[in-house]
């Protein structure tokens, strides 16, 4: 009697699943290697695309982003898809096999690159083209007007000018804001507006008023109240160089998320862009406020230069999906600077000048810009940590936000 025993064929559900991978090299490695779980083969559609994530593409969620495609085109969030991906049985296990350390992090790349079902997809638009281009430059244009036409008035003409002038500027600002990579229409919290219009004011008028009600230290309206017109000019001329950044920075970081690798890839890459495109803001910034402070004889830098950071970073955070942390640092800083005018006017209280003790203190030692320029810079320092992190996300650069 022989003692070979034939083999019974093999059914269907006794497949290795290694098999789907790799060719099994012999019989007892197809008997000893693991067998993953239901989950981690819903993962993959089949044996290609498995055997295509096993080796490591150029672009491994592709298949995946094809086959639970329907899914992200409906999700509003990425938490809806991460919730979808494991109801289908991705586990953080299958997650890494797709180069992202857990679901959420997959599903933070799959809601980036899939457009919305609501929003057509759009080819992104390169910085320096197009209308936008043209209105960037308008709120500048418009606050240089104005502010001339006020320094060659006087009286009720002079007045009339600068309601005009303001009018206007406020005008040309919406207009520029409606288009363009500094567009976050419906995104934008109400309150952020008026944190916008008080940190404006205090820079239009804010110095004045700490040179009139702290004078010459004595706590007297020592020297008449003044009005600083040359940092809202030299912002307002930075609104050209904010959309052209925040263009810059939004089309590399797209480029990036197309070519990335794995999350901690697209990160590593927008960090430093992100850092290298707001000193590239600053320096504009900079330049343009020192020729502001030219043509108009007078004016700060440092405080009107940290008002335009902090004003930058919390349009690019409100455009890329993170209004509330803009709003946040913009009213903080608003706060803040409402809280140094009281001080000084509570300490012309009987009993009371200690709370004007150490706004004084720093108008006598460094100038009346030192409150905002400190205030401001605070508050842009507390926002470029956050968008370095918020920003590195690739569900902040998805079309359902940026387009």
């Amino acid at each position: 009697m022989s003692t070979d025993t034939p083999r019974m064929p093999a059914g269907p559900g006794s497949r290795d699943s290694r098999s789907e991978e790799q060719p099994a090299t012999s019989a007892s490695s197809a008997r000893s290697a693991p067998q993953p779980s239901p989950a981690e083969r819903l993962g993959a559609d089949g044996p290609a695309r498995k055997s295509a994530v096993r080796r490591g593409p150029a672009d491994p969620v592709k298949a995946l982003m094809h086959r639970h495609r329907e899914l992200c085109e409906r999700a509003v969030d990425p938490l809806e898809i991460a919730a979808g991906l494991e109801a289908h049985g991705v586990t953080d296990r299958t997650a890494a096999r797709f180069r992202h350390r857990d679901v959420f992090s997959l599903a933070d790349e799959l809601y980036a690159r899939v457009p919305r079902a609501d929003a057509p997809e759009r080819a992104p638009e390169p910085p320096g083209r197009g209308a936008w281009s043209a209105l960037a430059l308008l709120p500048g244009a418009t606050c240089v007007l104005a502010v001339a036409a006020v320094q060659a008035t006087d009286g009720q003409a002079r007045v009339a000018a600068g309601a005009a002038g303001a009018l206007a500027l406020a005008v040309a600002l919406r207009l520029c804001l409606r288009r363009g990579p500094l567009r976050a229409e419906g995104r934008t919290v109400p309150a952020a507006r008026l944190w916008v219009g008080l940190l404006l004011a205090y820079a239009l008028f804010g110095d004045g008023l700490l040179t009139y009600y702290v004078g010459d230290g004595s706590g007297g309206s020592g020297g008449h109240w003044r009005v600083s017109p040359a940092p809202v000019a030299g912002l307002a001329l930075a609104v050209a160089p904010a959309a052209w950044c925040a263009g810059l920075f939004g089309l590399q970081a797209r480029r990036r998320l197309t070519t990335s690798r794995a999350l901690e890839e697209f990160a590593g890459v927008v960090r430093p862009l992100l850092l290298g495109v707001f000193a590239l803001f600053l320096c504009g910034l900079t330049a343009l406020l020192l020729l502001s402070r030219l043509a108009f004889g007078e004016g700060a830098l440092l405080a009107p230069a940290a008002l335009g950071a902090l004003l930058f970073l919390a349009r690019l955070l409100t455009v890329h999906g993170f209004p509330d942390a803009a709003a946040t640092g913009l009213g903080a800083a608003c706060a803040a600077e409402a809280a140094a005018l009281t001080s000084v006017l509570a300490g012309r209280l009987p009993g009371c000048g200690f709370l004007a003790g150490p706004v004084e203190a720093a108008q006598r030692a460094w100038g009346p810009a030192s409150v905002p320029a400190a205030i401001c810079a605070t508050a842009a320092v507390a926002l470029l940590v956050h968008a370095t992190v918020a920003l590195s996300r690739a569900s902040a650069h998805s079309p359902a936000r940026t387009g």
